[in-house]
């Protein structure tokens, strides 16, 4: 398909309808775009910012081509979305990034398989399809590791910490005895991910690391800058374009790392891949001269890449369940720029909105709220 670079006026077609969907509907009116969202939930705060919405099911072909025939580029918001769905699309309007890098992402062994391809160290790993592939992948991986599904998990989902002791039968149907993986346990220091975009002509960016926190398996906080030094740095924006560039990307991506400490020195090893804007990147938004929403909206476009500095040192907080309820706190607070995502209801593990604070002098000695 030409690869046809688009202009202000023109519509975009988002598949998912959650936050990020939201913020890039947002990014992109703000270039004269408008956005149309194709999403299975009537009540996706994307539709709520967005010039019109398609609601049916993933698979729903019928709606599908009616939404591609109404756009002329087509991104999604999360890995989650049948491939088949993504490359029915693509035979009627490009979709970026590409339906071969969404499903290389929708399975973590393929894509652990594809990263350590590239020379580049991930954590050791074993295909696991029953409860004797995994007594046989305990043997040669060792313990503690952790078991997870092969496709769709996030946030901690679909994930079995193997301890000594374990059963490892028990373990397997916990997850619903379908094909998985077993990932050797990183002894790492801390998390930092990369966030950067690659363009339609193959241009690359990067914003700075950042050190990411978690908490019950969901990113609760992201600083910027990460502690790293000027060569760890380089290395880790170096391992995120040869992914980028490996995949073929357009688009934002974000490549979480693990930093690990030995005798020897330090050293980077690879996570995961997301293959859209990332959790861990929307301290941009306001910390940065391009953010990632407007970013990926340049990418898939073929517009120019923005620059992608940040201001000085920020940090964002996830507001996740009841701490939306929080957002008067945070308003009062200088420096602080909330953002809420406009969701119906806070539940526990839900993210609902966050903030950004801004660590300029004015604000440096000031208490925010957690």
């Amino acid at each position: 398909m030409t690869e046809k670079k688009l202009a202000p006026g023109a519509r975009i077609g988002i598949v998912g309808g959650g936050q990020l969907g939201r913020m890039l509907a947002l990014a992109a009116a703000r270039l004269g775009l408008s956005c149309h969202i194709y999403t299975d939930r009537e009540d996706d705060p994307a539709s709520e910012v967005a010039a019109a919405s398609t609601i049916a099911p993933y698979d729903d072909e019928q709606a599908l081509s009616v939404f591609a025939s109404a756009v002329d580029v087509i991104t999604y918001e999360f890995e989650n979305i049948p491939a088949s769905s993504a490359e029915f699309l693509n035979a009627i309007k490009p979709v970026r990034p590409s339906p071969a890098v969404l499903a290389l992402t929708q399975d973590r062994l393929v894509e652990k398989n594809f990263i350590s391809g590239l020379g580049i160290e991930v954590a050791p790993f074993a295909q696991v399809d029953d409860a004797g592939a995994l007594a046989r992948a305990i043997a040669q991986i060792g313990r503690p590791s952790i078991l997870k599904t092969r496709r769709f998990g996030y946030d901690g989902k679909g994930q079995s910490l193997i301890r000594e002791g374990s059963d490892l039968a028990v373990a397997f149907r916990s997850l619903g005895a379908q094909p998985c993986i077993l990932e050797g346990f990183v002894p790492f220091v801390c998390e930092v991910s990369v966030v950067a975009a690659r363009g339609l002509d193959g241009d690359f960016v990067a914003w700075d690391a950042g050190l990411n926190t978690h908490e019950h398996h969901i990113l609760a906080k992201t600083e910027i800058p990460a502690p790293l030094g000027d060569d760890l740095r380089a290395r880790a924006r170096d391992k995120a374009m040869r992914i980028a560039e490996a995949l073929d990307y357009v688009g934002v991506l974000a490549v979480e790392m693990f930093l690990v400490s030995t005798p020897t020195g330090k050293r980077l090893v690879v996570n995961e891949i997301a293959p859209r804007v990332h959790n861990s990147g929307h301290w941009t938004i306001d910390g940065a001269a391009t953010s990632q929403f407007e970013q990926h909206i340049r990418a898939i476009c073929g517009f120019p890449l923005g620059v992608t500095h940040a201001h000085g040192p920020v940090e964002m907080i996830n507001l996740i369940g009841d701490d939306i309820f929080r957002w008067r706190e945070y308003l009062g607070v200088p420096g602080a720029c909330l953002h809420v995502y406009g969701k119906s209801e806070a539940r526990p593990g839900r993210k609902m909105g966050h903030v950004t604070l801004l660590k300029t002098a004015e604000r440096d000695d000031d208490d925010p709220p957690r």
